[in-house]
Order: structure tokens, then C-alpha cells, then sequence
């Protein structure tokens, strides 16, 4: 057993990263580095609840926090897409006994599991551990999270489209290569680079909708320049900005997950959108994702429809709640 209330998420750094280290995709929602991101700005009036598990090696990690009476995974859905405990997928039966055990030793009436995905084995597994123990349980969708399994070659992605949208992304790819001359995508990796790409990215995305601009207020911005900076110093980030005859035109925000591309946010100015620069910009990353061998593509919550026009697939994201007397 490990940390607990009152703990800062530098104390389960090791034990996050060990546990997460062996997994194809690793879900960055959960890296502690964006968990100190997420406190540090927006954790104010939470108590963090840091739950750990181990045997020989670590099990299991619940990234908590505590508002009255109700425990809650850290964060919240309108920036963080995934949540889930941290659970040593090899020894799964033994690290969801042993954190729930350390679960139900914690004082709370609501324990809100938000942000599951579909797949994840904790909402089977936490609905009849709460059962067994007399609790009420209930699950409802929450979002979905469109998706695409990518194939070996771009010539297959395209093959893999319907139709018509095969037709239609031919045909703005190469509208926008015969107007808008010279056509670059650039994708920034390092710290240094990122940093200095930031302004550019916030400023696309604030110009490109009224409800883009209205949720990157307040505190939001700042957020997003510290999150960035951090995600990027561990080699987290992938921020694409793509230029016509060297004017940035449009950006988007991803996360290297691993196998997996999460694409987070993005942006593009309204003056190039005869171009359909906000669709093809994330179609030239699609087809980066695929040169670099990513299994998949993420785009995260929303059902927008140029996600099912690039040929994603919903997956469900589910919120588990226990409660108990």
C-alpha cells in the first residue's frame, strides 16, 4: 500500500510510469505530468486522494480527488477525454481487489468513475465489486470517441473510406495543391519548438469558431502553455502547422500515445476555409500517423462530422458511479 490523501502526484510518479511503461497505447490523461498540469490550475478546492497498490511490483494507481462527500477520478471532461485507474494489466484480478480495498477504506458517499472507456475492464470489474459489497451502482454513456484503426499505407486508408469521401478528400487535396502553391506540413516534437509554435496554435484556434475563442478564456490559455511545454519535455507532443507558401494556416494539437495518435485540439483561419484547410489539415495528419506507424487514431471526444467523413468509428465513453450510505 502507498500513498493516500494529501499526497502529491510526484510521490506515485514511479509507480504510474512502471505500470503504464508496458502498454502498446498509453493513455496520457493518466501520465502524471498532465495530472500536475490539471491540479495546478484547476484543483483548487480539491483534496488530492492518491491511492496505491503493490505487490513485488506496483498494481495499481487511483488518481483521486475529493470534493465533500464525493471521490472522483482528477480532472474533468471538458479538457481531460480518458480517465481510468492505473492497474498492472498482468495481474488485473489481484490489483482491482487490493485498490478496492483501499477504495472503500476511504470516506465517501459518491465514488464517480467519469471518462471509462468503452473497453476498459473497470466497469465491469468495479459494477460487481460494488454489488458484491451491497452498494448501488449505475452507468451511463457519456461521449463518444470516434477512432480509426489505420492500415500499413495511406493507399489503403484511402481504399478503406467509403466512396464518396474517398472522392471528396481526392478532390480537396488536390484542389488545395493546385491553389494554394506551396503546401507544407511541419510537425513541432521538442520543447523548444513547441513552446515557440503555441501562440500560433492559439491564435487558429481562437479565430476559427466563437465557441473555440469562448473556451479558450480565463485561465485556459495558460493551462494550455504550461500543459504543452511539460507533455512536450517527455516527448508527449505532436503539434502539426500547416502553411501555404509559408503562411500557417492551420494547426492541430496532438498526443503520442504510443500505438495510438490522440488528436486533442485545433485551429485554422476562416479565410482559407474555401480551401477545407480544417478537414485536410487533419487528413495530412492521419496520414502522418500512418508513415509513422501508429496503429490508430484517436479524436477524442465529439461527434463532429468531418470525424466520420476521415472514416472514424464510435467508441463509447462511460461514467460508472457507486454509491453508498
Amino acid at each position: 500500500m502507498g500513498a493516500a490523501s494529501g499526497a502529491r502526484v510526484e510521490d506515485i510518479d514511479s509507480e504510474i510510469d512502471c505500470i503504464l511503461a508496458p502498454r502498446a497505447e498509453r493513455n496520457i490523461f493518466l501520465h502524471p505530468v498532465w495530472l500536475r498540469a490539471w491540479l495546478a490550475e484547476f484543483g483548487g478546492g480539491y483534496e488530492p486522494v492518491l491511492l496505491t497498490c503493490a505487490g513485488d511490483a506496483p498494481l495499481a494507481v487511483a488518481p483521486m480527488m475529493r470534493d465533500d462527500e464525493r471521490l472522483s477520478f482528477i480532472g474533468d471532461s471538458s479538457i481531460c477525454d480518458f480517465m481510468d485507474f492505473v492497474i498492472d494489466e498482468s495481474a488485473a484480478d489481484a490489483a482491482y481487489a487490493s485498490l478496492w480495498s483501499e477504495l472503500c477504506a476511504e470516506e465517501w458517499s459518491e465514488l464517480d468513475l467519469w471518462g471509462l472507456m468503452e473497453s476498459s475492464p473497470t466497469r465491469r470489474i468495479v459494477r460487481e465489486l460494488a454489488l458484491g459489497a451491497g452498494y448501488a451502482v449505475g452507468e451511463e454513456p457519456e461521449a463518444v470517441s470516434p477512432r480509426i484503426a489505420l492500415p500499413a499505407t495511406w493507399d489503403e486508408y484511402l481504399g478503406s473510406l467509403g466512396k464518396k469521401n474517398r472522392h471528396e478528400l481526392r478532390r480537396k487535396m488536390r484542389r488545395l495543391e493546385d491553389s494554394a502553391g506551396r503546401v507544407e506540413l511541419v510537425v513541432h516534437q521538442t520543447q523548444a519548438a513547441v513552446n515557440a509554435a503555441m501562440d500560433g496554435f492559439l491564435r487558429l484556434h481562437t479565430i476559427s469558431r466563437q465557441d473555440k475563442a469562448d473556451f479558450m478564456s480565463g485561465s485556459m490559455p495558460l493551462f494550455f502553455r504550461r500543459m504543452a511545454s511539460a507533455m512536450a519535455h517527455e516527448g508527449l507532443v505532436r503539434l502539426f502547422m500547416l502553411s501555404l507558401d509559408g503562411k500557417c494556416v492551420a494547426s492541430v494539437f496532438c498526443f503520442d500515445a504510443g500505438s495510438c495518435l490522440y488528436m486533442y485540439n485545433s485551429g485554422y483561419d476562416p479565410e482559407y476555409a474555401s480551401l477545407s484547410i480544417g478537414l485536410l489539415s487533419k487528413a495530412l495528419v492521419v496520414r502522418w500517423a500512418i508513415e509513422d506507424g501508429k496503429q490508430s487514431l484517436d479524436f477524442l471526444r465529439g461527434n463532429e462530422p468531418y470525424k466520420y467523413d476521415l472514416g472514424a468509428r464510435d467508441r463509447g465513453v462511460y461514467r460508472l458511479v457507486v454509491r453508498r450510505s
